[in-house]
């Protein structure tokens, strides 16, 4: 049986907005945030992300290490982690709320309570988008005021964009996408109850009167008396 337009809309808000948390979980691992270029020493490219530095070398060894300290991290750098990991914790309760509200799975028989858990799971697939973009821009809009930073002499490296926050952009736009789609094809799907079953009771069967005797017949046996 095909689905209908409202359920396959569901399916595709759903896989939109889980490619986004997927994606924002790798954005929050990877230390792709910033890669700085050494034009005097073009044998080494320097990476950084929320937890950790990493230096890759021309030959293709690689060489990471975590940071010592939290306090010792920009500002910037400590609100991109708070804020990355409460947007990966909202996206996953918005997957398992979605979960509940999809309607082609039978979660429960209450159609209305499922269309409020489908709503919620979008809302929060929303929220988790727009937490997300917050810090991926944050941090954009910082090595941008480093790298054109007049202060600073030209012969200095400058920070440019890392990977990371490209992948973060894409998460947090995934994210949003998905679910107002989400939202949208739990709204306008129909959640009017069917309509319950008049009861229905045994049929009882009613006696037939006693049958009067026939007056001709009463006649004719009273006529057959009187000739014996």
């Amino acid at each position: 049986m095909a689905w209908p337009l409202s359920t396959r809309a569901q399916l595709a808000g759903l896989f939109l907005a889980f490619f986004g948390w997927v994606s924002s979980c790798v954005t929050t691992i990877v230390p792709l945030w910033k890669n700085l270029n050494l034009d005097l020493n073009e044998l080494e490219v320097w990476n950084v992300g929320l937890w950790e530095a990493c230096v890759i070398q021309q030959e293709g060894a690689t060489g990471c290490k975590a940071y010592d300290s939290l306090l010792a991290l920009p500002l910037v750098f400590k609100l991109a982690r708070i804020l990355m990991v409460a947007a990966n914790g909202l996206g996953f309760l918005a997957f398992f709320l979605s979960l509940l509200g999809l309607n082609c799975l039978k979660t429960s028989k209450n159609s209305e309570l499922k269309r409020q858990l489908g709503v919620a799971g979008g809302i929060l697939f929303c929220l988790s988008g727009i937490i997300t973009l917050v810090p991926v821009s944050w941090v954009a809009y910082d090595t941008v005021q480093e790298f054109w930073d007049e202060t600073v002499p030209d012969i200095v490296p400058r920070w440019e964009f890392g990977e990371a926050l490209f992948l973060g952009w894409f998460a947090g736009f995934f994210l949003l996408v998905g679910g107002l789609l989400f939202i949208c094809s739990t709204c306008l799907q129909d959640t009017k109850e069917p309509p319950h079953p008049l009861p229905t009771y045994p049929r009882q069967e009613v006696p037939n009167p006693p049958r009067l005797p026939n007056r001709h017949q009463y006649r004719a046996t009273k006529n057959a008396d009187l000739v014996i």
